[in-house]
């Protein structure tokens, strides 16, 4: 009799019923060659639900580069010495972050779900993703077309930049 109860007493999970959501999954997950995220919005509008679950993939995208480029120019920063570094390095962390608070090129929608509930509420996923090395290249032009970097600091930059688009190309 008692372990009748240890039995029922195990198999329900305080946490709740686990749930697969669309886009879940290593597919959907960044990698040595993309960025990738994915975003759920909802809401009684399906054109506010797409907008909120497009937003949240973006902002998961663009979290991941600003991360992955703190990381990068700390490295990069104790690597190689120089006042013009700590200038170059400043000034491209900055970039990074304009740029992907603005926009991030080549975003591909890899796919988008719909779906309506009885009481008439739309709840919205969509995975997108982005080539780093297209990611790169794109970061390269900005900051060559930027007229507060240096000439030393750009060098620097598109040194940092270019080490990336070859571990990028080198997944492919």
């Amino acid at each position: 009799m008692v372990s009748f109860f240890l039995l029922v007493g195990c198999s329900t999970n305080p946490l709740g019923k686990s749930v697969k959501e669309p886009f879940s999954g290593s597919k959907y997950e960044s990698n040595q060659r993309f960025y990738r995220g994915v975003g759920k919005g909802s809401s009684k509008m399906d054109g506010v639900a797409q907008s909120q679950a497009e937003l949240k993939a973006r902002q998961s995208i663009a979290q991941q580069v600003q991360t992955h480029f703190e990381v990068v120019t700390d490295d990069y920063q104790r690597n190689v010495s120089g006042e013009h570094v700590d200038e170059a390095m400043t000034r491209f962390e900055t970039l990074a972050r304009e740029i992907t608070h603005t926009q991030l090129t080549d975003l591909r929608n890899l796919g988008s779900e719909k779906y309506l509930n009885n009481e008439g509420s739309y709840t919205v996923f969509v995975a997108f993703e982005i080539k780093k090395s297209s990611m790169y290249r794109h970061m390269k032009k900005q900051a060559r077309m930027d007229a507060k970097i240096s000439k030393q600091s750009l060098k620097e930059i598109e040194a940092l930049l270019d080490l990336e688009i070859q571990k990028a190309e080198a997944q492919e």
